[in-house]
C-alpha cells in the first residue's frame, strides 16, 4: 500500500508565522501563532516527518533574510528535515541556506532567469537536496514570490528541467494556495507523469477527503502534500491524519 508523506508548511514574514492565500502572506492570522520555532516543535510533536519552510522576506528582497538565526534555530530545535524554499537568486544563497541546517533547498526563480547557476547549484548539491518548485497561475509559471507571470507553460518547464537532472518537484497552483477548495492534482500529476520525476503537491487541500484523492493518484509519482492553512485551522485532526497516512491507508 503506497504511503502518502503529509509535510506541515511554515510560512515566515518578518519573524512570524503568516497565513499565506493565492501567494500572498497576511499577519496576525489567530491560528497561526507568532513563533515558527514553537510552530516546528508542534508539528514535530504531532509525529510530522519534514517541514516544508517558506522564506517571504528572502522572495521579495534581496537583502540578506532577517529570518534566517530562526530558520538555523528551528532545524537545531526538530530531528527531522527542513526544506527551505524563497529567496535563493545565487550560488552563495544556497550555500548560506544549507549552512543553516536545511536538508533540501527549494529554487523556483533562479532556474528561469539564471539556469547556469541553478544547474551549478544543482551539481554541486545534489538532486537529493535540490527540489525545483513550478508555481502556476493561469497555466503559466509565475517567480518573484509568485508576483510575475512568465511565458512558461507548467509542462514544458518541467521537461526542461528534468532534461537538466532534477529529481523532484513541488507543484503549486497559487490559485488554490489557501483557498481550502481542493487540490489541482491534474496538474501535478501530468508533470509526474512526464518527466517520470517524484512530485510534492502544494496547495488546496481542505480535509482528508482531499489526501484520498492525491494517494489515488500515487501512481503517477505524486508522493508527498504540503499542507498549510487546514491544518493551522483544524480540519482535520493531525495525530490520526499521520498514523492514517504512514499506514498507507488513504
Amino acid at each position: 500500500m503506497n504511503k502518502l508523506l503529509v509535510i506541515p508548511s511554515i510560512d515566515i514574514k518578518d519573524g512570524k508565522t503568516v497565513r499565506v492565500v493565492q501567494g500572498i502572506p497576511e499577519l496576525g492570522s489567530p491560528d497561526y501563532g507568532n513563533d515558527p520555532i514553537e510552530m516546528a516543535l508542534t508539528w514535530r510533536a504531532e509525529n510530522a516527518k519534514c517541514i516544508h519552510v517558506v522564506d517571504f522576506n528572502a522572495s521579495w528582497d534581496s537583502k540578506i533574510s532577517p529570518n534566517q538565526p530562526i530558520i538555523e534555530k528551528m532545524c537545531n530545535s526538530v530531528i527531522i528535515p527542513v526544506e527551505l524554499g524563497g529567496g535563493i537568486r545565487t550560488f552563495d544563497d544556497a550555500k548560506r541556506a544549507m549552512g543553516l541546517g536545511v536538508y533540501r533547498i527549494v529554487i523556483g526563480s533562479l532556474a528561469v532567469e539564471n539556469p547556469d547557476i541553478f544547474i551549478n547549484i544543482l551539481e554541486t548539491f545534489g538532486p537529493n537536496r535540490v527540489i525545483a518548485a513550478i508555481d502556476s497561475v493561469d497555466n503559466q509559471v509565475v517567480i518573484h514570490g509568485r508576483t510575475t507571470k512568465t511565458s512558461l507553460n507548467p509542462l514544458d518547464y518541467a521537461l526542461k528541467l528534468a532534461g537538466w537532472g532534477i529529481e523532484r518537484f513541488v507543484v503549486t497552483d497559487v490559485t488554490t494556495n489557501g483557498m481550502l477548495g481542493g487540490p489541482n492534482i491534474e496538474l501535478s500529476r501530468s508533470i509526474a507523469l512526464a518527466t517520470k520525476k517524484k512530485v510534492i503537491l502544494s496547495g488546496g487541500i481542505r480535509q482528508e477527503d482531499d489526501l484520498f484523492l492525491v494517494q489515488n493518484n500515487m501512481d503517477s509519482g505524486i508522493d508527498s502534500v504540503i499542507v498549510g492553512r487546514a491544518l493551522y485551522e483544524n480540519k482535520f485532526p493531525c495525530q490520526r491524519l499521520w498514523r492514517v497516512a504512514e499506514s498507507g491507508m488513504f
